[in-house]
């Protein structure tokens, strides 16, 4: 059924006879395709319900208007969560750092986009990075990273403390001005367009789950990537770089920075922890030594001392 609805999208937009070929996926349902035809190549998203593609059309739209380079819709089917994108190229930040290309430039191309997109306010439309956001997603960390080590799942008082440290620290990661958070922002999801200049020359990728909340997150993401080691001397330099072009108070962005990587390493570690148990995808598992890694060095922070106590006590890790 779904292959018939493809087909007859790819006809309706002339590509009956093109070549496919696929591309790496996510952990996400969608799926990804290179269609050659017979005058330049596409790219196809094939984001199955309850994917919903809507949010990716809309925000793309808002980065083009903004004057940034995301992919240009080219044609969509939102009730079966068919799009046609541009193609924008095979040169991702992590595949050209593979190949020996310099890291510290593309880098701090990335940290001035965030510079640049910080200096106007997020689209209303775009969801809060909100308290119960953050609560949910902390929970999942619980629920599945934390009852694999135990055995068993967590409740009672453990949780209990576990909720009430969160709650201290929930007002203390709101540093700044609101910003639009792309959220998934690292080297995988970025690419150098060798033929534009300046900010254009950054290609952006899977931004469908944007929201609006502090500007430290999505440094954090570039930074702290699960996917890949960033040398930590060239990653203290792009924070003072962003530190200096923002204006932001550096020890309220710092304990923002750590409060926000903690959690986000947190968040990682329940959701590979989840696709490998729900969903079999045991590969994610080996990228959680490297996150480990990076919340003990968020936990450094004093603001964090408690949650660093808890997760000693609880599972034994969190010391750098």
């Amino acid at each position: 059924m779904r292959d018939t609805a493809l087909t007859a999208f790819l006809e309706r937009n002339g590509l009956e006879g093109a070549s496919r070929y696929p591309l790496a996926g996510d952990a996400s349902a969608r799926r990804y395709e290179r269609i050659v035809g017979s005058e330049k190549s596409l790219i196809l998203m094939d984001a199955p319900p309850p994917e919903n593609v809507t949010s990716f059309v809309v925000i793309a739209r808002e980065l083009t208007r903004r004057g940034y380079s995301a992919p240009e819709i080219l044609a969509e089917d939102v009730d079966r969560g068919f799009l046609l994108l541009e193609d924008l190229g095979d040169d991702l930040f992590a595949r050209l750092f593979e190949s020996g290309t310099a890291e510290t430039p593309l880098y701090r191309l990335a940290v001035d986009f965030l510079i640049d997109l910080a200096k106007t306010p997020p689209p209303s439309f775009l969801p809060a990075f909100s308290d119960d956001y953050v609560r949910a997603q902390n929970e999942m960390f619980l629920d599945f990273y934390v009852t694999d080590k135990l055995g068993e799942p967590v409740s009672g008082e453990p949780r209990e403390f576990y909720q009430d440290i969160w709650e201290n620290l929930l007002p203390r990661m709101r540093i700044g001005p609101e910003v639009m958070l792309l959220r998934d922002f690292h080297s995988e999801n970025l690419l150098y367009l060798k033929d534009q200049e300046g900010l254009k020359s950054l290609g952006l990728l899977d931004f469908q789950d944007a929201l609006r909340g502090p500007a430290a997150y999505d440094l954090v993401s570039l930074l702290q990537d699960a996917r890949r080691d960033v040398d930590e001397t060239m990653a203290a330099e792009m924070v003072y770089h962003y530190l200096d072009e923002t204006g932001l108070d550096e020890a309220d962005f710092r304990e923002s920075f750590a409060i926000l990587g903690t959690h986000r390493a947190l968040r990682i570690m329940g959701i590979f922890s989840r696709l490998a148990q729900v969903e079999g995808k045991r590969r994610y598992l080996e990228m959680i030594p490297r996150m480990q890694q990076h919340l003990a060095g968020n936990l450094a922070h004093p603001v964090l001392t408690g949650l660093r106590n808890w997760l000693m006590l609880t599972v034994g890790e969190g010391k750098s």
